[in-house]
């Protein structure tokens, strides 16, 4: 009986993963992180894919955190992917984008982060544990000066959806769903924790059927039809653009609109529109004016205002108001109130700045305001945007070297300075606490005059409070003041990013 032969046994040597260059990459988005989950996908293809992104300026992280903004998978089910990620325990799993490689790939493709649609998204039943019955329940306020809001954000998921939804009814004058988009938004940021589910939200105020509704979908597809729609909205996206302008307002813009334009160059390219001063100091200094102001850059130009303030008066005040007084990282300008501690020696303080502005060739445009303030015209029972005190909106040069830590420039850009916006605003010494609480801004400063109204009959307002039940103005020389006569807690600057 014959027997085959015995065949050696031979081992099929694995091959190695492919490598890439790991040299340093520019990252220019910074508010994503993607993680390649690599089950399925493959250690040599995951490879490939992160040396991929890093050259177009994403970051990739290596390991899973609650760094991770957009995690990447290909051909996983659903089901098992979001058992393993329950598994990590990532405490941001709720607002992390769970995404099929096709946003990546689109990504990829377009050279930037795409909107994220639903088709994008890897739906599970339920993306986020379920809650159970002992599922914390917050004692929130309706109103924001009653509440601490830090720069902390536990649901930006929902904010960010929101604030889209908020800035595209006003963009539209549908002040209703705006403002319910607004009140929603600022009582989400000020949750000590992220909303996994509905139920979360029990006795939370201020949030009606149509933000319930938007948020739902969020939770159960990570993202909104909603805001898509508005997202891929031609006219949104138009006016957007063009109210990104200095000097260009929601009316301009859709007049612009209307004549067709859709771009800047339709707008230069149009003979028949005169742009104002104001429009074309925007054009010019577009690039620069449009872009964010560090909190460096803002220090640095406050020494600058306050050098030539005290140049000129000595015992002058300079404070920096707005979102930097509250604590952001970055705005869109730099407001400072400047005063004097003596009534009405405030009066010419903004006259003499601007010249010395001018005289040091630091002043690229001006639009003074004289002061329209009249005591016997208090209190005011409108809301009015702007207050009635002596200011100016400036466009000012900033050197480099004056912003600390240095100045990251574009390639190409050889300049050494950058356009910046700001706002000097002068008020009378014995109106400087009302100003001060006005102009450190959010909507926790709106929410505080509508509680002095409703729950104190009083009227609030950048000027003076007024008490109507016994006829007469209430003194502050402090914010601490304004908050006590309303019997409130006092709230600091950097909790009020509401």
């Amino acid at each position: 009986m014959l027997h085959a032969p015995v065949l050696p046994i031979v081992k099929k040597r694995r091959r190695p993963a492919e490598t890439h260059p790991q040299g340093p990459h520019e990252v220019r988005y910074r508010d994503v992180t993607i993680y390649l989950v690599e089950k399925k996908m493959g250690s040599s293809r995951r490879s490939f894919l992160t040396h991929l992104a890093k050259t177009k300026g994403f970051q990739v992280a290596d390991n899973l955190s609650d760094e991770v903004t957009h995690v990447v998978a290909e051909d996983n089910p659903a089901g098992e992917l979001w058992e393993w990620l329950r598994g990590r325990g990532l405490s941001n799993l709720p607002t992390m984008r769970v995404l099929d490689i096709t946003w990546f790939t689109e990504s990829m493709g377009a050279g930037r982060p795409v909107s994220v649609e639903t088709r994008h998204c890897i739906q599970s039943c339920s993306l986020v544990k379920p809650c159970l019955p002992t599922a914390p329940k917050w004692i929130v306020s309706q109103y924001a000066c009653q509440r601490r809001t830090t720069m902390t954000n536990h649901n930006k998921i929902f904010t960010d959806a929101f604030e889209i939804l908020a800035e595209h009814s006003e963009l539209n004058e549908n002040e209703g769903p705006c403002l319910a988009f607004m009140r929603a938004t600022s009582v989400l940021k000020s949750l000590p924790a992220a909303v996994r589910c509905l139920s979360d939200l029990e006795g939370v105020p201020c949030l009606g059927d149509q933000t319930r509704a938007v948020m739902e979908e969020i939770l159960e597809s990570g993202s909104s039809s909603k805001v898509e729609t508005v997202l891929n909205d031609d006219r949104y996206r138009t006016l957007k653009l063009f109210t990104s302008v200095f000097g260009v307002g929601p009316k301009t813009a859709e007049r612009w609109y209307r004549k067709g334009h859709r771009t800047f160059e339709e707008v230069h390219a149009d003979q028949s529109l005169n742009l104002n001063k104001m429009q074309t100091a925007g054009f010019l200094y577009y690039e620069d004016i449009s872009r964010a102001v560090s909190k460096a850059e803002a220090d640095a130009m406050g020494r600058i205002v306050e050098d030539i303030v005290h140049s000129i008066a000595p015992d002058a005040i300079v404070a920096l108001t707005g979102g930097f007084r509250r604590g952001k990282e970055f705005g869109h300008d730099v407001d400072f109130l400047l005063t004097t501690p003596e009534n009405g020696k405030e009066a010419g303080l903004l006259i003499q700045v601007i010249d010395e502005l001018k005289y040091q060739e630091l002043l690229l445009y001006c639009d003074h305001q004289e002061s329209t303030f009249d005591v016997s015209k208090l209190p005011s029972r409108k809301f009015e945007a702007m207050d009635h005190f002596q200011k100016c909106f400036l466009i000012v040069r900033l050197q480099d070297e004056l912003v600390e830590g240095g100045v990251r420039r574009e390639a190409g850009d050889h300049r050494r300075w950058r356009a910046i916006r700001v706002d000097l605003v002068a008020p009378p010494f014995a109106n400087y606490a009302f100003a001060l609480l006005g102009w450190t801004g959010s909507r926790f400063e709106r929410d505080l005059r509508r509680f002095s109204h409703h729950e104190r009959n009083m009227l609030l307002d950048n000027h003076a409070l007024f008490d109507k039940t016994k006829k007469t103005f209430l003194t502050a020389k402090t914010e601490e003041d304004i908050f006590a006569h309303l019997g409130l807690e006092f709230i600091e600057p950097w909790e009020r990013n509401a």
